[in-house]
Protein backbone atom coordinates (compact mmCIF):
# COMPACT_ATOMS: atom_id res chain seq x y z
CA UNK A 1 0.00 0.00 0.00
CA UNK A 2 1.07 3.45 -0.68
CA UNK A 3 1.85 5.70 1.63
CA UNK A 4 1.82 9.55 1.28
CA UNK A 5 3.27 12.85 3.04
CA UNK A 6 0.60 15.34 3.95
CA UNK A 7 1.48 17.44 1.30
CA UNK A 8 0.77 15.29 -1.16
CA UNK A 9 -2.82 14.40 0.56
CA UNK A 10 -3.74 17.91 0.60
CA UNK A 11 -2.91 17.80 -3.04
CA UNK A 12 -5.44 15.28 -3.61
CA UNK A 13 -7.97 17.43 -1.99
CA UNK A 14 -7.81 20.20 -3.39
CA UNK A 15 -7.34 18.31 -7.10
CA UNK A 16 -10.41 16.78 -6.29
CA UNK A 17 -12.12 19.60 -5.75
CA UNK A 18 -10.80 21.77 -8.68
CA UNK A 19 -10.29 19.38 -11.65
CA UNK A 20 -12.61 16.28 -10.63
CA UNK A 21 -16.35 18.45 -9.08
CA UNK A 22 -15.56 16.69 -5.77
CA UNK A 23 -15.74 19.65 -3.30
CA UNK A 24 -15.40 19.37 0.42
CA UNK A 25 -18.85 18.74 1.35
CA UNK A 26 -19.43 15.31 -1.09
CA UNK A 27 -15.89 14.18 0.42
CA UNK A 28 -16.73 14.86 3.89
CA UNK A 29 -20.11 12.89 3.33
CA UNK A 30 -18.49 10.16 1.80
CA UNK A 31 -15.56 9.46 4.25
CA UNK A 32 -17.75 9.97 7.42
CA UNK A 33 -20.27 7.47 5.43
CA UNK A 34 -17.36 4.93 4.69
CA UNK A 35 -15.52 5.40 8.42
CA UNK A 36 -18.90 4.19 9.68
CA UNK A 37 -19.33 1.28 7.69
CA UNK A 38 -15.34 0.39 8.08
CA UNK A 39 -15.37 0.88 11.85
CA UNK A 40 -18.80 -1.62 12.10
CA UNK A 41 -17.78 -4.25 10.00
CA UNK A 42 -13.80 -4.10 12.31
CA UNK A 43 -15.87 -4.22 15.67
CA UNK A 44 -18.64 -7.02 14.82
CA UNK A 45 -15.82 -9.14 14.43
CA UNK A 46 -14.12 -8.65 17.75
CA UNK A 47 -15.90 -9.59 21.48
CA UNK A 48 -16.62 -5.43 22.23
CA UNK A 49 -18.37 -5.47 19.02
CA UNK A 50 -21.25 -7.44 20.66
CA UNK A 51 -21.78 -4.84 23.36
CA UNK A 52 -24.99 -3.15 22.55
CA UNK A 53 -25.41 0.46 21.46
CA UNK A 54 -22.67 1.99 23.51
CA UNK A 55 -22.65 5.98 24.46
CA UNK A 56 -20.85 7.63 21.75
CA UNK A 57 -18.76 11.08 22.02
CA UNK A 58 -17.41 13.17 19.03
CA UNK A 59 -14.83 15.13 19.49
CA UNK A 60 -14.62 17.52 16.48
CA UNK A 61 -12.27 19.96 15.56
CA UNK A 62 -12.57 22.73 13.00
CA UNK A 63 -11.26 21.09 10.18
CA UNK A 64 -12.87 18.66 7.18
CA UNK A 65 -11.42 15.30 9.93
CA UNK A 66 -14.47 17.14 12.41
CA UNK A 67 -16.90 17.27 9.94
CA UNK A 68 -16.04 13.48 8.91
CA UNK A 69 -16.38 12.26 12.14
CA UNK A 70 -20.42 14.25 12.60
CA UNK A 71 -21.43 12.96 9.23
CA UNK A 72 -19.99 9.60 10.89
CA UNK A 73 -22.13 9.96 14.04
CA UNK A 74 -24.76 10.49 11.78
CA UNK A 75 -24.74 7.19 9.96
CA UNK A 76 -24.11 5.21 13.11
CA UNK A 77 -27.28 6.41 14.87
CA UNK A 78 -29.33 5.76 11.18
CA UNK A 79 -27.66 2.26 11.29
CA UNK A 80 -29.31 1.99 15.41
CA UNK A 81 -25.53 1.23 15.84
CA UNK A 82 -26.44 3.97 19.21
CA UNK A 83 -29.23 5.88 20.42
CA UNK A 84 -29.63 9.86 20.31
CA UNK A 85 -30.04 10.45 24.17
CA UNK A 86 -26.56 7.96 24.82
CA UNK A 87 -24.48 10.03 21.87
CA UNK A 88 -23.20 13.75 22.07
CA UNK A 89 -21.01 16.14 20.40
CA UNK A 90 -17.72 17.98 21.46
CA UNK A 91 -17.13 21.28 19.14
CA UNK A 92 -14.26 22.87 19.39
CA UNK A 93 -15.58 25.55 18.25
CA UNK A 94 -18.78 27.16 16.30
CA UNK A 95 -19.16 26.42 12.61
CA UNK A 96 -19.64 29.09 10.31
CA UNK A 97 -22.19 28.89 7.69
CA UNK A 98 -19.43 28.06 4.96
CA UNK A 99 -17.48 25.29 7.19
CA UNK A 100 -18.20 21.62 6.09
CA UNK A 101 -19.36 21.24 9.68
CA UNK A 102 -22.57 23.35 9.96
CA UNK A 103 -24.74 21.29 7.84
CA UNK A 104 -23.70 17.79 9.64
CA UNK A 105 -24.64 19.89 13.24
CA UNK A 106 -27.57 20.91 11.54
CA UNK A 107 -28.80 17.75 11.19
CA UNK A 108 -27.72 16.18 14.51
CA UNK A 109 -29.50 18.71 16.55
CA UNK A 110 -32.79 17.92 14.63
CA UNK A 111 -32.05 14.24 15.30
CA UNK A 112 -31.51 15.32 19.10
CA UNK A 113 -28.59 14.92 19.48
CA UNK A 114 -26.99 17.31 22.23
CA UNK A 115 -24.37 19.16 20.75
CA UNK A 116 -21.68 21.39 22.85
CA UNK A 117 -19.24 23.91 22.58
CA UNK A 118 -15.91 22.93 24.40
CA UNK A 119 -15.77 26.21 26.35
CA UNK A 120 -19.25 26.73 27.03
CA UNK A 121 -19.91 23.62 28.90
CA UNK A 122 -19.03 22.05 32.33
CA UNK A 123 -20.44 18.72 31.36
CA UNK A 124 -17.28 18.23 29.41
CA UNK A 125 -15.33 15.99 31.88
CA UNK A 126 -18.51 13.50 32.68
CA UNK A 127 -19.20 13.21 28.69
CA UNK A 128 -15.99 12.23 28.25
CA UNK A 129 -15.57 9.61 31.37
CA UNK A 130 -19.02 8.00 30.28
CA UNK A 131 -18.36 7.65 26.95
CA UNK A 132 -18.02 3.81 25.54
CA UNK A 133 -16.41 5.09 21.47
CA UNK A 134 -14.89 8.51 21.70
CA UNK A 135 -14.44 9.89 17.83
CA UNK A 136 -11.92 11.87 17.65
CA UNK A 137 -12.13 14.03 14.52
CA UNK A 138 -9.85 16.82 16.67
CA UNK A 139 -7.50 17.72 14.14
CA UNK A 140 -5.78 16.22 10.80
CA UNK A 141 -4.20 17.16 7.60
CA UNK A 142 -4.20 20.95 7.98
CA UNK A 143 -2.37 20.96 11.68
CA UNK A 144 0.63 23.07 11.72
CA UNK A 145 3.14 22.37 14.07
CA UNK A 146 2.39 20.50 17.91
CA UNK A 147 -1.41 20.90 18.71
CA UNK A 148 -2.17 23.98 21.37
CA UNK A 149 -5.47 25.37 22.38
CA UNK A 150 -8.64 24.06 22.64
CA UNK A 151 -7.37 21.39 20.40
CA UNK A 152 -4.69 20.39 23.08
CA UNK A 153 -7.20 20.73 25.96
CA UNK A 154 -9.43 18.03 24.21
CA UNK A 155 -6.61 15.42 23.31
CA UNK A 156 -5.50 15.89 27.13
CA UNK A 157 -9.33 14.66 28.07
CA UNK A 158 -9.04 12.03 25.86
CA UNK A 159 -5.91 11.07 26.84
CA UNK A 160 -6.96 11.11 30.70
CA UNK A 161 -9.87 8.43 29.81
CA UNK A 162 -8.93 4.46 31.33
CA UNK A 163 -8.06 2.33 28.52
CA UNK A 164 -10.33 -0.69 29.46
CA UNK A 165 -13.51 1.39 29.72
CA UNK A 166 -13.71 3.46 26.06
CA UNK A 167 -12.70 2.69 22.89
CA UNK A 168 -11.29 5.88 21.23
CA UNK A 169 -11.51 5.98 16.96
CA UNK A 170 -9.92 8.57 15.23
CA UNK A 171 -10.41 9.30 11.87
CA UNK A 172 -7.51 9.44 9.40
CA UNK A 173 -4.91 9.82 12.08
CA UNK A 174 -4.73 10.31 15.72
CA UNK A 175 -5.21 14.00 16.22
CA UNK A 176 -1.70 15.31 16.69
CA UNK A 177 0.05 13.20 14.20
CA UNK A 178 2.56 15.35 11.56
CA UNK A 179 4.89 14.93 8.98
CA UNK A 180 6.88 17.12 11.25
CA UNK A 181 6.16 15.29 14.77
CA UNK A 182 8.15 16.42 17.72
CA UNK A 183 9.12 14.11 20.39
CA UNK A 184 7.15 15.06 23.55
CA UNK A 185 4.06 16.79 21.48
CA UNK A 186 0.79 15.57 22.67
CA UNK A 187 -1.26 13.03 20.30
CA UNK A 188 -4.23 11.17 21.04
CA UNK A 189 -3.87 7.43 21.98
CA UNK A 190 -6.54 5.70 19.95
CA UNK A 191 -7.05 1.96 19.89
CA UNK A 192 -8.67 2.13 16.61
CA UNK A 193 -7.44 4.48 13.74
CA UNK A 194 -9.47 4.59 10.32
CA UNK A 195 -6.78 5.95 8.16
CA UNK A 196 -8.44 6.98 4.67
CA UNK A 197 -6.71 6.69 1.56
CA UNK A 198 -3.88 8.20 0.39
CA UNK A 199 -3.05 6.80 4.05
CA UNK A 200 -0.53 8.83 5.40
CA UNK A 201 3.23 8.49 6.13
CA UNK A 202 2.81 10.34 9.63
CA UNK A 203 0.67 6.78 11.13
CA UNK A 204 3.65 4.43 10.58
CA UNK A 205 6.12 6.80 11.62
CA UNK A 206 8.11 4.55 14.83
CA UNK A 207 7.38 7.54 17.13
CA UNK A 208 3.79 8.37 16.49
CA UNK A 209 2.79 4.53 15.38
CA UNK A 210 1.57 3.12 18.84
CA UNK A 211 -0.44 6.29 19.29
CA UNK A 212 -2.32 4.97 16.14
CA UNK A 213 -4.06 1.59 17.73
CA UNK A 214 -4.99 -0.77 15.07
CA UNK A 215 -4.58 1.24 11.88
CA UNK A 216 -7.62 0.25 9.28
CA UNK A 217 -7.61 1.55 5.77
CA UNK A 218 -10.41 2.96 4.53
CA UNK A 219 -11.03 2.88 0.82
CA UNK A 220 -13.23 4.22 -1.38
CA UNK A 221 -13.54 8.08 -1.33
CA UNK A 222 -11.03 9.21 -3.88
CA UNK A 223 -10.84 7.65 -7.68
CA UNK A 224 -8.37 5.47 -7.87
CA UNK A 225 -7.42 7.52 -10.97
CA UNK A 226 -7.19 10.48 -8.97
CA UNK A 227 -4.70 8.52 -6.27
CA UNK A 228 -2.44 7.73 -8.96
CA UNK A 229 -1.35 11.15 -9.40
CA UNK A 230 0.06 11.42 -6.02
CA UNK A 231 2.93 10.05 -3.75
CA UNK A 232 4.55 7.99 -6.50
CA UNK A 233 7.54 9.04 -8.62
CA UNK A 234 11.17 8.49 -9.01
CA UNK A 235 11.01 7.42 -5.24
CA UNK A 236 7.46 5.69 -3.05
CA UNK A 237 6.56 5.20 0.24
CA UNK A 238 5.26 1.46 0.16
CA UNK A 239 3.79 -0.44 3.45
CA UNK A 240 4.40 -4.09 2.87
CA UNK A 241 2.56 -6.99 4.46
CA UNK A 242 3.97 -10.71 3.76
CA UNK A 243 2.02 -11.19 0.84
CA UNK A 244 3.18 -8.62 -0.80
CA UNK A 245 6.65 -8.96 0.29
CA UNK A 246 7.40 -12.42 -0.54
CA UNK A 247 6.24 -11.63 -3.90
CA UNK A 248 9.29 -9.90 -4.28
CA UNK A 249 11.58 -12.97 -4.03
CA UNK A 250 11.33 -15.67 -6.71
CA UNK A 251 10.44 -19.55 -5.36
CA UNK A 252 13.23 -22.23 -5.48
CA UNK A 253 12.95 -23.83 -8.30
CA UNK A 254 12.16 -27.81 -8.17
CA UNK A 255 15.15 -28.69 -9.59
CA UNK A 256 17.89 -26.52 -6.95
CA UNK A 257 20.47 -28.03 -5.43
CA UNK A 258 22.38 -26.10 -2.16
CA UNK A 259 24.91 -24.04 -4.23
CA UNK A 260 22.06 -22.55 -6.46
CA UNK A 261 20.08 -21.66 -2.95
CA UNK A 262 23.38 -20.20 -1.73
CA UNK A 263 26.08 -20.16 0.43
CA UNK A 264 25.86 -17.75 3.54
CA UNK A 265 29.19 -17.05 5.68
CA UNK A 266 28.51 -15.75 9.00
CA UNK A 267 31.67 -14.29 11.42
CA UNK A 268 29.79 -14.21 15.07
CA UNK A 269 29.98 -14.75 18.24
CA UNK A 270 32.13 -14.39 21.36
CA UNK A 271 32.59 -14.89 24.94
CA UNK A 272 28.79 -14.56 26.32
CA UNK A 273 27.34 -14.14 23.41
CA UNK A 274 27.27 -17.33 21.32
CA UNK A 275 23.28 -17.70 21.24
CA UNK A 276 23.28 -14.81 18.65
CA UNK A 277 25.15 -16.35 15.98
CA UNK A 278 23.83 -19.60 16.37
CA UNK A 279 20.24 -17.86 16.06
CA UNK A 280 21.29 -15.73 12.79
CA UNK A 281 22.75 -19.22 11.59
CA UNK A 282 19.13 -20.51 11.98
CA UNK A 283 17.58 -17.85 10.43
CA UNK A 284 19.93 -17.93 7.42
CA UNK A 285 18.93 -21.37 7.23
CA UNK A 286 15.23 -21.18 7.61
CA UNK A 287 15.09 -18.44 5.09
CA UNK A 288 16.26 -21.01 2.44
CA UNK A 289 20.04 -20.53 2.32
CA UNK A 290 21.28 -23.84 0.81
CA UNK A 291 24.28 -24.05 3.08
CA UNK A 292 25.32 -22.14 5.90
CA UNK A 293 29.11 -21.64 7.51
CA UNK A 294 29.25 -20.13 11.15
CA UNK A 295 32.88 -18.53 11.33
CA UNK A 296 34.17 -18.56 15.14
CA UNK A 297 37.25 -17.95 16.95
CA UNK A 298 39.19 -20.94 17.75
CA UNK A 299 39.03 -21.42 21.13
CA UNK A 300 34.59 -21.46 20.72
CA UNK A 301 34.93 -23.97 17.87
CA UNK A 302 34.73 -26.77 20.30
CA UNK A 303 31.70 -25.36 22.13
CA UNK A 304 30.28 -24.63 19.25
CA UNK A 305 30.29 -27.51 16.42
CA UNK A 306 29.18 -30.63 18.77
CA UNK A 307 25.55 -28.53 18.44
CA UNK A 308 25.74 -27.34 15.05
CA UNK A 309 23.27 -29.94 13.47
CA UNK A 310 22.99 -28.70 10.12
CA UNK A 311 25.17 -25.76 10.23
CA UNK A 312 28.80 -25.55 9.45
CA UNK A 313 30.78 -24.45 12.58
CA UNK A 314 34.22 -23.35 11.01
CA UNK A 315 37.52 -22.31 12.95
CA UNK A 316 38.33 -19.00 12.33
CA UNK A 317 42.13 -20.12 11.90
CA UNK A 318 40.73 -22.55 8.61
CA UNK A 319 38.03 -20.32 7.29
CA UNK A 320 40.07 -18.56 4.79
CA UNK A 321 41.92 -21.41 3.45
CA UNK A 322 39.01 -23.43 2.96
CA UNK A 323 37.48 -20.33 1.87
CA UNK A 324 39.30 -19.89 -1.00
CA UNK A 325 39.63 -23.96 -2.01
CA UNK A 326 35.70 -25.03 -1.91
CA UNK A 327 33.28 -22.59 -0.35
CA UNK A 328 32.55 -18.97 -1.93
CA UNK A 329 30.22 -17.01 -0.03
CA UNK A 330 26.89 -15.51 -1.82
CA UNK A 331 26.31 -13.41 1.25
CA UNK A 332 28.18 -12.50 3.86
CA UNK A 333 26.92 -11.32 7.51
CA UNK A 334 29.19 -9.66 10.09
CA UNK A 335 28.26 -9.28 13.62
CA UNK A 336 25.80 -11.09 16.02
CA UNK A 337 26.90 -11.33 19.29
CA UNK A 338 30.57 -10.97 17.20
CA UNK A 339 32.75 -8.46 19.86
CA UNK A 340 34.50 -5.92 18.70
CA UNK A 341 38.01 -7.13 18.75
CA UNK A 342 40.62 -5.39 16.78
CA UNK A 343 41.67 -9.01 15.50
CA UNK A 344 37.99 -9.10 13.38
CA UNK A 345 39.74 -6.41 11.39
CA UNK A 346 40.72 -8.60 8.51
CA UNK A 347 37.59 -10.80 8.29
CA UNK A 348 35.80 -6.96 7.92
CA UNK A 349 38.11 -5.78 5.58
CA UNK A 350 38.22 -9.18 3.75
CA UNK A 351 34.30 -9.06 3.35
CA UNK A 352 34.41 -5.20 2.48
CA UNK A 353 36.58 -6.17 -0.62
CA UNK A 354 34.05 -8.72 -1.62
CA UNK A 355 31.23 -6.09 -1.68
CA UNK A 356 33.15 -4.46 -3.65
CA UNK A 357 33.37 -7.22 -6.35
CA UNK A 358 29.48 -8.15 -5.99
CA UNK A 359 28.94 -10.54 -3.14
CA UNK A 360 26.85 -8.87 -0.26
CA UNK A 361 27.25 -8.14 2.98
CA UNK A 362 25.42 -7.85 5.95
CA UNK A 363 26.39 -6.29 8.64
CA UNK A 364 24.68 -6.12 12.06
CA UNK A 365 25.07 -5.15 15.73
CA UNK A 366 29.08 -5.26 16.59
CA UNK A 367 29.81 -5.98 12.67
CA UNK A 368 28.47 -1.91 12.27
CA UNK A 369 30.59 -0.82 15.02
CA UNK A 370 33.64 -2.45 13.30
CA UNK A 371 32.84 -0.87 10.16
CA UNK A 372 32.41 2.48 11.58
CA UNK A 373 35.90 2.37 13.55
CA UNK A 374 37.08 0.70 10.23
CA UNK A 375 36.25 3.66 8.17
CA UNK A 376 36.93 6.45 10.76
CA UNK A 377 40.01 5.21 11.06
CA UNK A 378 40.70 6.03 7.36
CA UNK A 379 39.24 9.41 8.00
CA UNK A 380 36.40 8.84 5.99
CA UNK A 381 32.93 8.37 6.50
CA UNK A 382 31.05 5.14 6.24
CA UNK A 383 30.48 4.43 2.54
CA UNK A 384 29.86 1.20 1.20
CA UNK A 385 29.74 0.19 -2.82
CA UNK A 386 25.45 -0.57 -2.93
CA UNK A 387 25.89 -4.48 -2.21
CA UNK A 388 25.28 -4.43 1.38
CA UNK A 389 22.44 -4.36 4.16
CA UNK A 390 23.05 -2.37 7.36
CA UNK A 391 20.53 -3.53 10.61
CA UNK A 392 20.78 -1.25 13.45
CA UNK A 393 18.51 -0.67 15.77
CA UNK A 394 18.24 2.85 17.22
CA UNK A 395 21.01 3.34 19.32
CA UNK A 396 23.44 1.57 17.17
CA UNK A 397 22.18 4.14 14.51
CA UNK A 398 22.70 6.91 16.50
CA UNK A 399 26.21 5.99 17.09
CA UNK A 400 26.70 5.39 13.66
CA UNK A 401 25.06 8.88 12.31
CA UNK A 402 25.38 10.91 14.88
CA UNK A 403 21.66 11.50 15.23
CA UNK A 404 19.76 11.15 18.64
CA UNK A 405 17.66 8.16 18.93
CA UNK A 406 14.52 9.70 19.63
CA UNK A 407 15.01 11.76 16.39
CA UNK A 408 15.65 9.05 14.10
CA UNK A 409 12.63 7.44 15.69
CA UNK A 410 10.14 10.88 14.53
CA UNK A 411 12.08 11.50 11.85
CA UNK A 412 11.98 8.54 9.14
CA UNK A 413 13.26 10.61 6.46
CA UNK A 414 16.29 10.98 7.50
CA UNK A 415 16.90 7.23 7.03
CA UNK A 416 16.48 7.35 3.30
CA UNK A 417 18.79 10.33 3.08
CA UNK A 418 21.44 8.30 5.20
CA UNK A 419 20.93 4.99 2.90
CA UNK A 420 22.04 7.11 0.16
CA UNK A 421 25.14 8.55 2.26
CA UNK A 422 25.94 5.03 2.86
CA UNK A 423 24.97 4.05 -0.31
CA UNK A 424 23.54 0.82 1.22
CA UNK A 425 20.46 -0.31 1.63
CA UNK A 426 19.25 0.78 5.50
CA UNK A 427 17.38 -1.48 7.96
CA UNK A 428 16.36 0.48 10.30
CA UNK A 429 14.73 -1.75 13.35
CA UNK A 430 12.07 -0.77 15.68
CA UNK A 431 8.30 -1.59 15.91
CA UNK A 432 8.31 -0.22 12.83
CA UNK A 433 10.95 -1.62 10.74
CA UNK A 434 12.17 1.04 7.84
CA UNK A 435 14.04 -0.09 4.87
CA UNK A 436 15.00 2.52 2.36
CA UNK A 437 17.22 1.69 -0.50
CA UNK A 438 20.23 4.12 -1.86
CA UNK A 439 19.97 4.27 -5.30
CA UNK A 440 16.43 4.40 -6.04
CA UNK A 441 15.04 6.44 -3.03
CA UNK A 442 12.53 3.64 -2.21
CA UNK A 443 11.59 3.34 1.24
CA UNK A 444 9.25 0.56 2.96
CA UNK A 445 7.29 0.15 5.84
CA UNK A 446 6.87 -2.98 7.35
CA UNK A 447 4.23 -3.14 10.47
CA UNK A 448 5.64 -4.94 13.62
CA UNK A 449 3.38 -3.97 16.64
CA UNK A 450 4.30 -7.62 17.78
CA UNK A 451 5.44 -7.65 21.68
CA UNK A 452 6.26 -11.46 21.15
CA UNK A 453 9.68 -10.20 18.90
CA UNK A 454 10.35 -8.00 21.56
CA UNK A 455 13.40 -10.20 22.96
CA UNK A 456 16.71 -10.30 22.49
CA UNK A 457 17.60 -12.56 19.51
CA UNK A 458 14.88 -11.15 16.79
CA UNK A 459 17.32 -8.92 15.05
CA UNK A 460 19.84 -11.80 15.06
CA UNK A 461 17.01 -13.43 13.34
CA UNK A 462 16.26 -10.88 10.91
CA UNK A 463 19.98 -10.71 10.19
CA UNK A 464 20.00 -14.31 9.05
CA UNK A 465 16.90 -13.98 6.85
CA UNK A 466 18.64 -10.78 5.12
CA UNK A 467 21.63 -12.70 4.22
CA UNK A 468 19.88 -15.71 3.04
CA UNK A 469 17.68 -14.19 0.66
CA UNK A 470 20.13 -11.81 -0.19
CA UNK A 471 22.44 -15.00 -0.93
CA UNK A 472 19.60 -16.48 -2.93
CA UNK A 473 19.16 -13.99 -5.44
CA UNK A 474 22.90 -13.89 -6.05
CA UNK A 475 23.23 -17.38 -6.53
CA UNK A 476 19.93 -17.10 -8.83
CA UNK A 477 21.56 -14.14 -10.86
CA UNK A 478 19.20 -11.60 -9.71
CA UNK A 479 21.94 -8.75 -9.13
CA UNK A 480 22.60 -9.05 -12.58
CA UNK A 481 21.06 -6.25 -13.67
CA UNK A 482 21.34 -4.72 -10.86
CA UNK A 483 18.10 -2.64 -9.01
CA UNK A 484 16.56 -2.69 -6.13
CA UNK A 485 17.47 -6.46 -5.33
CA UNK A 486 19.46 -6.49 -1.86
CA UNK A 487 16.04 -3.45 -0.90
CA UNK A 488 13.57 -6.90 -2.02
CA UNK A 489 16.39 -9.14 -0.09
CA UNK A 490 15.61 -6.97 2.94
CA UNK A 491 12.11 -6.05 2.78
CA UNK A 492 11.21 -9.81 2.44
CA UNK A 493 13.44 -10.62 5.43
CA UNK A 494 11.61 -7.92 7.64
CA UNK A 495 7.73 -9.23 6.32
CA UNK A 496 9.03 -13.08 7.03
CA UNK A 497 10.05 -12.24 10.68
CA UNK A 498 6.56 -10.01 11.55
CA UNK A 499 4.73 -12.76 9.90
CA UNK A 500 6.10 -15.46 11.93
CA UNK A 501 5.57 -13.38 15.49
CA UNK A 502 1.98 -13.64 14.26
CA UNK A 503 2.25 -16.82 13.37
CA UNK A 504 3.48 -17.59 16.91
CA UNK A 505 0.72 -15.68 18.43
CA UNK A 506 0.79 -15.29 22.12
CA UNK A 507 3.35 -17.20 23.15
CA UNK A 508 6.68 -16.30 24.62
CA UNK A 509 8.98 -18.19 22.85
CA UNK A 510 13.15 -18.66 22.31
CA UNK A 511 13.98 -16.67 18.78
CA UNK A 512 15.48 -20.51 17.31
CA UNK A 513 11.76 -21.45 18.03
CA UNK A 514 11.07 -19.13 15.87
CA UNK A 515 13.54 -20.30 13.39
CA UNK A 516 11.79 -23.12 13.39
CA UNK A 517 8.51 -21.52 12.31
CA UNK A 518 10.23 -19.10 9.97
CA UNK A 519 11.21 -22.25 8.26
CA UNK A 520 7.78 -23.31 7.33
CA UNK A 521 6.73 -19.66 6.54
CA UNK A 522 9.49 -19.04 4.20
CA UNK A 523 9.08 -23.00 2.56
CA UNK A 524 5.13 -22.37 1.85
CA UNK A 525 5.80 -18.81 -0.10
CA UNK A 526 9.09 -20.12 -2.15
CA UNK A 527 9.58 -23.44 -2.78
CA UNK A 528 8.20 -24.96 -5.62
CA UNK A 529 6.66 -28.47 -6.62
CA UNK A 530 7.56 -30.30 -10.04
CA UNK A 531 4.93 -28.50 -11.99
CA UNK A 532 6.04 -25.09 -10.52
CA UNK A 533 3.45 -24.85 -7.56
CA UNK A 534 4.12 -23.69 -4.26
CA UNK A 535 4.79 -27.06 -2.43
CA UNK A 536 1.89 -27.81 0.10
CA UNK A 537 0.57 -31.08 1.49
CA UNK A 538 -2.41 -30.34 -0.90
CA UNK A 539 -0.24 -30.68 -3.67
CA UNK A 540 1.60 -33.69 -2.57
CA UNK A 541 -1.48 -35.63 -2.04
CA UNK A 542 -2.61 -34.55 -5.62
CA UNK A 543 0.10 -35.86 -6.58
CA UNK A 544 -0.02 -39.45 -4.93
CA UNK A 545 -3.41 -39.81 -6.26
Amino acid sequence: MRLVSFEDSLGVDREASCSWGLGPSALVEAAGRACAERMLRYLWKRPEGTRSRPAVLVMAGPGNNGADALVMLRALLLKRFCREKKTAVLLSREPSGDDPRSQAVTTLKAMGVPVHLWNDTKEREELIKNAGIVIDGIAGTGLQGPLSGVSLEMVQAVNGLRRSESLVVSIDMASGCTDDFTPGASVVRAGLTLAIEPVKKAVYTPALRSFCGVIVPVRGIFPKQLLALYGGGPAETVLFGWKAARALIPAVPAGAYKYSRGLVEIHACDYGSCGAGRIAAKGASAAGAGLVRLVVDDELYPVLAPGADGIMVVPASRADKDGKARFRPDAVLLGPGWGRDKRHGVALARALEQEERGIPLVLDADGIALAHEYFSGQGKKPRFNGMTILTPHPGELEALSGVSAETLLAKPGLISRMACGFNAVLVFKSHVTVIAAPGSGNVAYVDGMLPVLASGGSGDLLAGFCAALAARLRAQGAFSGGGDSLFFAAVAAAALLVETGRKRGAAFSDPVELAGLASRVAGSAWLEGPGGDVLSLRTVGAAGR
